[in-house]
Formats: C-alpha cells, structure tokens, sequence
C-alpha cells in the first residue's frame, strides 16, 4: 500500500479534468453485431442494458477504451484509424487517462463505477484486423469496471474520477 503523504500518492491524487463519452456500444450477444447507441442505462451491480454482460456480478461489467488509442491501434496495423465497434467495447472516453482511474470510482453521467481492472485483446483481434491485430491491441486495449450506481448515459456525458 502506497503511503498516503509519498509524493508518488500526492501525484496519482493529483487534479484531473473530466473526460468525455463519445461512443456507447451494446454487444447483444457473443460475436453478434455491436449495436451502437446514443443512450443507454448502467443497472447497479450488473453492466449495460442490453448488453451481454448484463446481469454478471463480476469485474467486467463495462468496457472502455480511450478514444486516443483509437488512431494509434490504426498506426500499428496500417489503416489511418480503426472503429471502436471493430474493438468491441461499450464505451469510447476522449480526453482523460483511463489507467488514471485504477483503483478508482467515477461518474460516467448519472452512473457510478468503479474501475476493475485492464482490458486486454483477445485472440479475435486476430479475426477482426488479420495477422498482427492481438499485438496491435495490446496496451491499448482500455479497462473494465463494475457498476456501483446505476443511471443514464449519454453521448457528450462527462467522464470523472470521484476523489
């Protein structure tokens, strides 16, 4: 455990300015098409409504990948940018580090979560972008995160760390 007065822990508790949804993404089912949404409910201790996920008590309720990572998954495989529904994850956040929130809650508009942990690609990248995708992926792959308090959320919803 980090001492709480170290300056490492006064930097990781530093400011941070809020982020912002850009993209929502619901996965019906195993490899079914991502439907993607302008809204959507996050159901407490359950995931997205609508999404295969839901009903899970588990780590991996929510997915996010940063919207920055999105160009530079494209550079590693050649291609100016990739969509996020080729990466199958719920939420697309821009301006905020998602690994910031390790260990963390925060406010993604109505909703309360809590990070879990990293995302990292599967082998169906490899499907998805051909020969190179899983290491395209890697690193950038986003996080995972429980519900805490479910709500509504919107595209153009602000994206912060609860201190």
């Amino acid at each position: 455990m980090l001492n709480p007065a170290s300056p490492l822990a006064r930097l990781l508790d530093g400011p941070m300015r809020p982020g912002v949804l850009r993209w929502i993404g619901l996965r019906p089912a195993r490899r079914a098409a991502l439907r993607v949404v302008e809204e959507a409910a996050l159901l407490a201790g359950q995931g997205l409504e609508g999404d295969r996920y839901a009903g899970r008590n588990g780590a991996r309720q929510v997915t996010l990948i940063q919207a920055e990572h999105l160009p530079a998954i494209g550079a590693f495989l050649g291609l100016e940018e990739v969509a996020p529904e080729r990466l199958r994850r719920n939420l697309v956040i821009s301006g905020l580090n998602l690994l910031a929130l390790k260990g963390r809650r925060f406010r993604v508009g109505e909703a309360v979560l809590e990070m879990t942990g990293e995302c990292h690609p599967c082998s169906r990248m490899e499907e998805e972008f051909g020969p190179g995708g899983y290491n395209a992926v890697r690193g950038h792959g986003g996080v995972t995160a429980r519900v805490l308090e479910g709500g509504a959320i919107r595209l153009g919803d602000a994206v912060a760390r609860l201190d």
